[in-house]
């Protein structure tokens, strides 16, 4: 009844051809590119490279990590799911910790969100991890608390946490902190994000367009 591409490879193909065409990726490296793109893949919006933000060398601090077999800490079930194992390069354990035990509770008795309570779990994992924020701004927060009370940092962060209180903020924040920090990361600042564009960062930083 309706005229459409069927087949996989040719719209696999014409998807990427159409990124790259309408995508400005002047000012980034061609490592930066690769992750650009694949998010703008994820999302339909060309126009969210303008508010993308790599600092630190993220795209080759994850992928030694991840090459390393670093673990891949998500702050929702969302990013975890959408994380392609089969592009991961050590079998990559992928955690999230938003429903371990106690995490409800605490957060209930501490009148927090249960993303950041459970951000409170990465403590003794998080050095050289590879961190997955695409939901919640105040795990976001916590992440750079506990990192500020001296726990060792992530390798890289990935910051696309969404909505309209504490997004731009949380973003923000890291790349002030980060900056101080020199800890490598991707943000999209602004209040546009999501469980689906952290998932695609990390699975770009997985394996390279192609492979």
């Amino acid at each position: 009844m309706f005229d459409y591409i069927r087949d996989p490879a040719e719209i696999h193909k014409k998807s990427f051809e159409t990124v790259r065409a309408e995508t400005d990726l002047s000012g980034f490296s061609d490592a930066e590119s690769e992750i650009a793109l694949r998010l703008v893949h994820a999302c339909g919006m060309p126009d969210i490279v303008e508010d993308l933000v790599f600092s630190g060398a993220p795209v080759e601090a994850g992928r030694k990590a991840l090459g390393q077999g670093a673990a891949i800490l998500a702050d929702v079930e969302m990013v975890r799911h959408g994380i392609i194992r089969a592009r991961l390069p050590a079998d990559n354990p992928v955690l999230c910790m938003l429903h371990d035990d106690g995490v409800k509770e605490r957060a209930a008795d501490k009148r927090l969100t249960r993303s950041s309570a459970a951000v409170d779990l990465w403590r003794e994992g998080l050095e050289g991890s590879v961190v997955a924020i695409g939901n919640a701004p105040t795990a976001l927060f916590r992440l750079l608390e506990i990192i500020g009370e001296g726990v060792a940092p992530p390798a890289v962060v990935c910051a696309f946490p969404v909505g309209f209180v504490g997004a731009a903020e949380s973003k923000q924040a890291l790349i002030d902190f980060a900056a101080a920090k020199a800890i490598p990361f991707v943000a999209l600042k602004g209040r546009l994000g999501g469980s689906a564009l952290a998932a695609a960062c990390i699975n770009a930083l997985g394996k390279g367009e192609g492979e």
